[in-house]
């Protein structure tokens, strides 16, 4: 899967740091953030396109209130917005410092004006975040641009998923890609439920990624062994910086270690492959063959009792010991001389 210049088949799994809320509103915090996120190895940088006006009104009653034991419960969707935004004055800016350090620049629209906003900066691909799966006048507005979809799940039933991968296809584009996601902030690792990221690949016929809230790098290391070729994890230069979504925040030594630990799994993946390596080939050596056990002189029969399977690997190999059992020696055999051809009469299969 492509997505802008990475080819996920050449470069193996595609890792988005977020930088959501995590610069509180000040342009320095988000740069000197987006400059750390290229020293840990991220390949992308992803932000969210929305003003507080495009996601929710500014009203206060019961139904704008938050209070579903989350991190935010005591404000309204509005000022949690407010407070969460990146003002579109900064994203241009954004996007070229990102793109000076050689990392691809993505973005989460909101409403068909965010579209239409990143398609100007030529966003290679558009996310689709969890809560707005059921947008489905936003997803189909996106993928008609023909651009790489990629749309986060974390509140969806399987019935939502198929309506947002179907509405994509109804508009000509099959470049998708579903992120496992548990909405919860931060989510435990027993909530994961990564079989279901795999079960997607398959009913669906997409590719599949993991947006992760959890603590630590369990969780993307394990979708990186089942075949994610994308993960996302928000990014924050320092959790004292507080904020909105500062507590299920990756720091850069964290995240680096995240990314490291992620290459790791991939190097150990491979590929499907029943070649031996240089290394072990030489260490076949150790493993079994039939030697002589015993002194057995010319004319001796060979039984279990003068020659057995055994460490080193010099001799015939040890699925000949039946065929070999009962005939005689051509010649006389030392005590620990590998068993060959010239030892034997019978003809071998």
């Amino acid at each position: 899967m492509k997505y802008g210049s990475f080819d996920t088949d050449e470069s193996g799994v595609f890792i988005i740091a977020e930088l959501s809320a995590n610069h509180n509103r000040d342009l320095e915090v988000a740069v000197n953030t987006i400059k750390a996120m290229k020293d840990t190895g991220a390949d992308a940088v992803k932000i969210q396109t929305y003003t507080p006006d495009s996601i929710t009104i500014d009203c206060d009653n019961e139904f704008f209130q938050i209070n579903n034991g989350s991190l935010w419960d005591g404000t309204t969707l509005y000022s949690l917005y407010e407070t969460a935004y990146t003002p579109y004055e900064w994203q241009a800016k954004l996007q070229q410092i990102t793109l000076d350090m050689g990392l691809e620049f993505l973005s989460s629209p909101f409403d068909n004006h965010a579209v239409d906003f990143l398609e100007d900066l030529n966003v290679p691909v558009f996310k689709i975040a969890s809560f707005e799966i059921q947008d489905i006048p936003l997803i189909a507005y996106a993928a008609s641009k023909g651009k790489p979809i990629i749309i986060s799940t974390g509140i969806a039933e399987e019935k939502d998923i198929k309506l947002a991968v179907d509405t994509c296809r109804a508009v000509g584009n099959n470049d998708i890609t579903l992120l496992k996601c548990t909405s919860a902030y931060p989510a435990t690792i027993d909530q994961a439920n990564l079989a279901t990221m795999v079960d997607m690949k398959s009913k669906f016929n997409v590719a599949v990624g993991l947006s992760d809230h959890t603590i630590g790098m369990t969780v993307p290391m394990t979708a990186a062994a089942l075949g994610a070729e994308v993960i996302e994890k928000h990014f924050i230069l320092d959790r004292a910086l507080g904020g909105p979504d500062a507590a299920f925040s990756l720091n850069p030594q964290e995240f680096t270690e995240m990314v490291n630990a992620v290459r790791q799994v991939e190097s150990a993946k491979g590929d499907v492959t029943y070649e031996l390596s240089e290394k072990v080939k030489a260490n076949r050596q150790f493993s079994r063959s039939l030697f002589a056990v015993k002194e057995i002189k010319a004319g001796e029969i060979f039984t279990n009792d003068n020659v057995r399977s055994i460490r080193p690997g010099y001799g015939l190999h040890p699925k000949y010991l039946s065929q070999i059992e009962g005939t005689k020696a051509l010649v006389d055999i030392a005590f620990g001389s590998p068993l060959s051809m010239d030892h034997i009469k019978t003809e071998l299969d």
